[in-house]
């Protein structure tokens, strides 16, 4: 395995730690300083036993061969997280070691479990968000193990022996869950100003993977400090448990857009077509929306690709909001979008796409401009759109979504902003034409401009 890419020598001019925001920047270079701070002091004043050493070995072991059996979820999740907090086992391990460990050698377990992932797991990465990750366990473990000694629980091996020091532990597990996500959630939010607060949380049910890594580590803790030999029959337990929560997580991340938080189109068209077969046995209907953003394009040239994320994220937040629980909207392709709308017909379809349109035509968007870094105010947004309805304009999958972007199609060359029905077809066998609704184009498409500046 060739890491000659990984040592490659980059000027720190060009490192991607210097284009983070100030604020970003700062809180991540004081988080690894504190830590670093922390493990010298911590180390200054230390004494390891034999059985300390024992105990270190046996877990960083066991760290390595769970991060090897397991690689190749991680490297695909890996992938696949972007933006939210990246769920992992690690944890287990290193509040393991905080249970049984002086802080030096819980660094060093982190150390290790890092290095290892950067030699077999990681493909391409950002060396500081490793390197903050890092960090974020240091001082989490510094946390937990500053809550044992507070507990009463000075000297390892410091696990449960009854419902005191259940409590204790408890308390020290909950720390550290809580000073790790809330560091990992406050990067994100300072390194991606557009990013909202309930993505950069992430799902919260994913944080039962860490209740459960956490509370594994505290039975391990407690194996290993009276009958170590038991401890590698709880290996196939961790590796269970990381197959079994963690790949259904992956999956679940892979079915969506990493920039917009919506639906991947395989995934989408995975959802239409059962929405069809429903349709089919029950006598429904299955309407299908298709929007673009007009004139997407000016928007990334003359303000650059950042201010056209920032708008289509506005796109995607109104989207969301006219729709049902029920409907799923997918980022098909670039600036387009699409929509399936279980049980609803022609007029319904015309109806929810009308009020999308008209809201993002009067819905100010705040956009950054790539050069200046000012803030703008666009006046609007405005979108075409094609509709069509299963069983009038296509019986199955393709041919409802072809109906449907030639309809959007059909929106666009007569003027932008506006809607376009697809005109029902006799057996659905091919591609109908589109028919503009007059009633859904009472606004004509305007060029965007800005509205107004406001100080960045």
């Amino acid at each position: 395995m060739s890491v000659n890419p990984r040592l490659r020598w980059v000027s720190p001019r060009k490192w991607r730690l210097f284009s983070l925001p100030p604020a970003a920047l700062a809180y991540v270079l004081v988080t690894d300083l504190v830590a670093v701070l922390v493990t010298v002091m911590a180390s200054l004043h230390v004494s390891v036993s034999r059985t300390e050493w024992v105990w270190f070995a046996v877990l960083a072991t066991a760290s390595l061969l769970h991060l090897e059996a397991a690689r190749s979820i991680e490297r695909r999740r890996e992938v696949a997280v972007e933006g939210v907090p990246y769920t992992n086992l690690k944890s287990l391990w290193v509040f393991t070691g905080v249970l049984l460990l002086p802080l030096p050698l819980v660094v060093a377990l982190v150390v290790i479990a890092y290095g290892f992932c950067w030699a077999r797991v990681y493909g391409q990465f950002v060396w500081h968000r490793k390197i903050f990750s890092a960090a974020t366990f240091i001082l989490a473990s510094t946390c937990a193990s500053a809550v044992l000694r507070a507990g009463g629980l000075e000297s390892a091996p410091r696990v449960p022996v009854g419902p005191w020091s259940l409590v204790i532990v408890i308390a020290a597990a909950a720390t550290w869950w809580l000073i790790n996500y809330a560091m990992v959630v406050g990067a994100i939010l300072l390194s991606s100003p557009e990013a909202t607060a309930r993505r950069a949380l992430g799902d919260l049910s994913d944080q039962l993977v860490v209740a459960a890594a956490l509370g594994l580590g505290i039975a391990v803790g407690a194996l290993e400090a009276s009958n170590p030999w038991v401890v590698p029959v709880l290996m196939v337990t961790v590796l269970a448990l990381h197959r079994d929560l963690l790949l259904p997580q992956y999956q679940r991340q892979a079915r969506t857009d990493d920039k917009t938080g919506l639906a991947a189109p395989t995934f989408w068209s995975q959802v239409v077509g059962a929405e069809l077969r429903r349709a089919e046995l029950v006598g429904g209907n299955v309407g299908v929306l298709m929007m673009d953003v007009d004139k997407f394009s000016e928007i990334n040239n003359s303000y650059g690709h950042p201010a056209g994320d920032q708008a289509l994220q506005a796109v995607v937040r109104v989207v969301r909001s006219e729709i049902r629980r029920g409907d799923l909207a997918a980022r098909w392709g670039g600036d387009e979008l699409a929509v399936v709308l279980p049980g609803t017909s022609s007029t319904e379809l015309l109806s929810v796409g009308e009020r999308i349109r008209l809201r993002l035509a009067h819905t100010p968007v705040s956009i950054t401009h790539a050069k200046t870094g000012k803030t703008l105010v666009l006046d609007g947004i405005r979108v075409s759109m094609g509709a069509a309805v299963y069983p009038d304009s296509g019986v199955d999958t393709d041919r409802l979504v072809l109906a449907a972007d030639a309809a959007l199609l059909a929106a666009k060359e007569a003027g932008r902003n506006q809607i376009c029905l697809a005109t029902p077809s006799d057996n659905g066998a091919t591609a109908p034409a589109a028919d503009v609704i007059p009633s859904a184009i009472p606004l004509q498409a305007r060029p965007l401009r800005r509205r107004t500046d406001i100080p960045s």
